[in-house]
């Protein structure tokens, strides 16, 4: 018995119509005989969703019991009893109600597949666990329920319902998603127009990556090397010379003419030390291309041509870029280059762009920085130069009737040594001086074919051929050495100046660093390793590259940075003169290392002066609020104890009123005082537990003239995993905030509603209003909008309201209020042992 396959409706937001499309697909395959039942859908009271499960055979769910309700779930048993061809399973993300067999229903679809049932079902791109971080920050709303994305990616079909966010809008206002007393709070919340486009763009992405996955999966099974151009990929090929922002930009023009276009740029460098390219150039060019929305890739490679070509295959590329040479004329007769060697070799399935630059024909401003190391092919060349040619050349010359005599002889000869000098350096030049001395004494010295020489002048002649041959072989290999070396220290003070520009300026991250040492010396990993004596272990305080060593004695290289601490780089041995500077590197590693440490004692130090700052206010501000009060109580209580007034009994009712009342107000600034105290030291703990929302909320409400707030708390809500104490203080900050600001004879809303895994309260007022630019300001400490028309305060009920709802894992924000005036959304989150209470739309909207 096989696997199962699964097919999932995958969709943008609620309402979009997966599990319409789901049903739909159901019906096709019933009318083509497939025996295809209804696992468990879940219709949320749309009329066009359930007049689609008319004809469908349902399968029985099952009944649990949870806090004094009872659930109904999928009943895994009877579907695998059943045995379908074909099961429908709607939201694949739903937490299951405690007592079921698994905790999450893509749980029980692993079984249903296991089994060999076909499985189709549906999710909302916001319910997949690696994109959470991302929904939250658009939403602003934590999604509780979410399922893995190996889940999902494993699925054998995966089709997008997609939708405008103009038209779900709509569908929403027509009422086909929600009932009406739903949706404008849904409108403006979770389904602003903006939130909804960033949602629809997160799907068409997740999918495009899941579809070019498959197909770079089908190429590889295939052995397929040829470019599918399916999608646009330009490859950039980068130098480190100052054309390259210009490669770059070029490329970027281009990709911008076609939807989903992609920009690859690849720097390739030779595996036989320092890099030929600025590092400084190189790090602005990748700045540029990640700002553009490409990436940069660093890869090694002797054969630049072959190894871009085999870089631009493997990532599918359609396109490569390249710049105009920058090599003189003179300077082809060592090769057509790499535009053209790679525009040859390309084949038909790879486009290549020459793009002309200001800095074309001028000559190469970075020389190869590789000291007196010698390239095999230019070895190899030098050996045939200086051993080869010359016996080809006495063939020739013997060949010749009429010689061009002794004295061009000895020149022609002469002119194969320094060729060879200049290609292989000293040696292969010094074997040219010696084998041209024998051929021109063998050949060309009568007596001819001897190594005799009768006449004085031509072994005079011979002789002074070697000296001058060797005297030049060695000006010339010592002109190239210091040619070589002078470009290595321009390599190596490019890479030590811009180094200590950029940790000076702070630009330098530790791994950033690392990472410039591993591209630098081409090396597989490096580690920073630091101990606390001679006698402690070893630990890394940073790392690059796979498999990093963790002791010195185990890399390839180690370069000591003080008594305790040490840059340890694995891949290959590096020689003496690279050493130089890999100290400069691990010296920097250090420093880096350090101004890390202290930035991070300095934020320390900025939290504790914010904390001074804070006490600060915190006398300047209650200086007159706390004094107000007191000085009330105290006028109250001397006209009481005065001998020289008989004071009525309505007089002393209304002075111990005015007692009671100042002391109220003491009494609620003293304890807000205190919780923002404890707000700022965090020495805040919460006390969870589950609670139903009409517990707490009702008792928030004392503080408030009566029949100021109405309130709407239905009994269906579920529980929220909540601190009672803290939510109460929370919600009595918020509520009297909103009544003190409110006009004469309008009462406040509360009112609360559960959508999805979370419960929002939302506190409505019809006062003035606050601006976009003071929505987040007003949770501020120590921060008033405006007049308060009633009441008097310091400025920390929003304050403390938040840090508290914060500490149970919740959010407070600020929203207008439709017609005007203020809305307060206090979102929490539910129980983990409840869910809502079917079949409540909103409720179950997002699982």
């Amino acid at each position: 018995m096989g696997r199962g396959k699964l097919r999932i409706y995958l969709g943008a937001a609620p309402g979009v119509g997966k599990t319409y499309a789901m049903l739909s697909e159901a019906h096709r395959r019933v009318e083509r005989g497939t025996d295809c039942v209804v696992a468990f859908v879940e219709h949320h009271d749309r009329p066009r969703t359930e007049v689609m499960l008319h004809g469908l055979e349902a399968v029985r769910r099952r009944e649990l019991e949870y806090r004094g309700t009872v659930f109904t779930e999928m009943d895994i048993d009877a579907v695998l009893e059943r045995r379908p061809t074909v099961a429908l399973v709607d939201e694949l993300a739903h937490t299951n109600v405690p007592g079921s067999r698994n905790a999450k229903r893509w749980q029980d679809v692993e079984e249903l597949l296991k089994a060999g049932i076909e499985v189709v079902s549906t999710v909302n791109i916001q319910h997949l666990e690696s994109l959470g971080d991302v929904v939250e920050s658009i939403t602003g709303v934590r999604q509780q329920e979410t399922v893995p994305d190996e889940i999902v990616r494993r699925a054998d079909q995966i089709e997008l319902v997609d939708m405008s966010p103009q038209a779900l809008r709509r569908r929403m206002a027509h009422g086909n998603v929600y009932k009406p007393d739903k949706v404008d709070a849904a409108l403006s919340h979770y389904f602003r127009p903006g939130n909804l486009t960033a949602l629809r763009e997160l799907a068409l992405l997740w999918v495009a990556d899941r579809v070019d996955e498959y197909l770079q999966q089908y190429r590889g099974e295939h052995n397929i090397r040829s470019t599918w151009q399916a999608r646009e990929r330009i490859v950039v090929g980068l130098t480190g010379g100052p054309e390259g922002r210009t490669l770059i930009r070029r490329a970027a023009r281009m990709a911008a003419k076609g939807s989903g276009s992609e920009i690859l740029a690849v720097y390739i460098a030779r595996s036989d030390g320092l890099t030929a390219a600025s590092p400084k150039e190189l790090t602005v060019q990748r700045t540029l291309v990640e700002d553009l929305g490409g990436t940069f890739h660093h890869v090694i490679g002797d054969d630049i041509p072959s190894a871009l070509l085999e870089f631009a295959r493997g990532v599918n590329a359609t396109q490569i870029v390249l710049g105009s040479s920058r090599r003189k004329t003179w300077q082809y007769i060592f090769g057509p280059g790499v535009g053209a060697t790679v525009a040859r070799e390309s084949g038909p399935d790879l486009d290549v762009h020459i793009v002309t630059h200001e800095e074309a024909a001028k000559g190469r401003g970075l020389p190869v920085a590789r000291g007196a190391r010698l390239g095999r092919s230019r070895i190899v060349w030098g050996w045939l130069a200086g051993v080869a040619a010359p016996i080809l050349l006495s063939v020739l010359l013997t060949a010749l009737h009429n010689t061009p005599g002794l004295a061009n002889d000895v020149l022609l000869f002469l002119f194969l040594t320094v060729l060879a000098a200049l290609l292989g350096g000293l040696r292969p030049a010094l074997a040219s001086a010696a084998v041209g001395s024998l051929l021109l004494n063998f050949y060309f010295t009568p007596p001819t074919h001897t190594l005799t020489v009768s006449d004085p002048k031509n072994l005079v002649a011979i002789v002074i051929f070697f000296a001058v041959a060797v005297s030049v072989a060695s000006v010339v290999d010592l002109a190239a050495r210091r040619t070589h070396q002078a470009s290595r220290l321009r390599a190596e003070s490019e890479i030590l100046s811009f180094l200590a520009g950029s940790v000076l300026r702070g630009e330098t991250t530790l791994d950033a660093l690392l990472e410039r040492v591993r591209e630098t010396f081409s090396m597989e990993s490096v580690a920073l390793l630091e101990r606390v004596s001679d006698v402690e272990p070893w630990t890394r305080a940073g790392s690059v590259g796979p498999h990093p060593v963790d002791r010195p004695e185990s890399a390839d290289v180690d370069m000591p940075v003080g008594d305790h601490m040490a840059l340890a780089l694995s891949g290959r041995v590096l020689p003496a003169e690279d050493r130089r500077v890999l100290a400069a590197f691990a010296a920097q590693a250090a420093v880096v290392l350090d101004r890390q440490r202290l930035v991070g004692e300095a934020e320390q130090a900025r939290a504790l002066a914010e904390g001074n700052r804070i006490r600060t206010a915190l006398l300047a501000a209650v200086s007159h609020d706390l004094r107000t009060p007191l000085a009330s109580i105290k006028a109250s209580v001397t006209s009481l104890r005065s001998d020289d007034v008989e004071w009525s009994e309505e007089d002393q009712a209304e002075l111990l009123e005015g007692i009671e009342h100042g002391a109220d107000r003491l009494d609620h600034l003293v304890g807000n005082l205190l919780d923002m105290s404890r707000l700022q030291t965090g020495t805040v703990t919460p006390l969870m537990r589950e609670i139903d929302l009409d517990e707490v909320v009702p008792w928030a409400l004392g503080g408030v003239p009566e029949n100021s707030v109405e309130l709407d708390i239905p009994e269906s809500l579920p529980m929220v995993a909540v601190d009672p104490g803290l939510l109460e203080r929370a919600v009595a900050n918020i509520v009297e905030n909103a009544v003190k600001y409110s006009p004469e004879g309008r009462h406040v809303t509360v009112a609360a509603s559960a959508l999805g895994a979370r419960v929002e309260v939302r506190v409505v007022d019809r006062g003035p209003g606050v601006p976009d630019d003071a929505k987040d300001r007003i949770f501020e400490p120590f921060q008033r909008h405006g007049d308060a028309p009633r009441g008097a305060g310091v400025g920390l009920g929003l304050a403390v309201a938040r840090g508290f709802v914060d500490a149970m894992g919740g959010t407070l924000a600020a929203e207008d209020t439709p017609g005007g005036g203020l809305t307060m959304v206090l979102t929490l989150t539910v129980a983990s042992g409840r869910e809502p209470v079917r079949p409540e739309p909103p409720a179950r909207s997002l699982t």
